[in-house]
């Protein structure tokens, strides 16, 4: 299961529903955010692992953190904390506020949500991102360094970064990268 399964999911849609109420969406528009937001922060998180250090930083995060909590108690979505934790995340994952900033804006024309409601949401949904990842390795016991397929991290965030569905992410990533990036 990939990421915004894992979230969609999660206790029987409680994830989405509670995203609904606390930045006041309906339900498909809570479901189109993450849709659109998803796809920036897995390439953050690929490009992360990719660095040295980087894999064995977000096993340890994984397995030290209790990102579950997101997943398992959606109430808490609305907590200080939660954006507090998710604003961490988001600076491992996308570097700066700037970057932030750009992943809204390009989620706001995607889906016709304000940018505003979407840079709040943001925090979030990263610390939903890393919830959904520490739930599905806890589950599978996904060891670091396990190749597609083989309940590695890349099963987890592939289908969110193929946007053009030709079978191949290096062009989706780089794609996202230069636009995040500036580059």
């Amino acid at each position: 299961m990939d990421l915004l399964q894992t979230i969609l999911s999660a206790q029987g849609g409680g994830a989405v529903q509670q995203l609904a109420r606390n930045f006041g969406l309906g339900e498909a528009q809570a479901t189109s955010a993450l849709q659109s937001l998803l796809p920036a922060l897995a390439a953050g998180l690929k490009r992360n692992t990719s660095q040295e250090g980087g894999l064995d930083s977000l096993m340890g995060a994984l397995s030290g953190g209790s990102h579950q909590r997101y997943l398992d108690d959606v109430s808490v979505l609305g907590a200080e904390d939660t954006t507090r934790d998710g604003n961490g995340i988001l600076g491992h994952l996308l570097g700066s506020k700037d970057v932030s900033r750009q992943v809204a804006a390009r989620a706001a024309a995607q889906t016709g949500i304000g940018a505003d409601v979407l840079k709040k949401m943001l925090p979030v949904v990263a610390s939903l991102a890393m919830a959904a990842l520490s739930k599905q390795s806890a589950a599978s016991g996904f060891q670091r360094g396990a190749a597609a397929g083989q309940g590695g991290i890349l099963d987890m965030i592939g289908p969110l970064l193929d946007s053009n569905r030709d079978g191949s992410i290096a062009d989706d990533v780089f794609g996202m990268l230069g636009k995040f990036m500036g580059r």
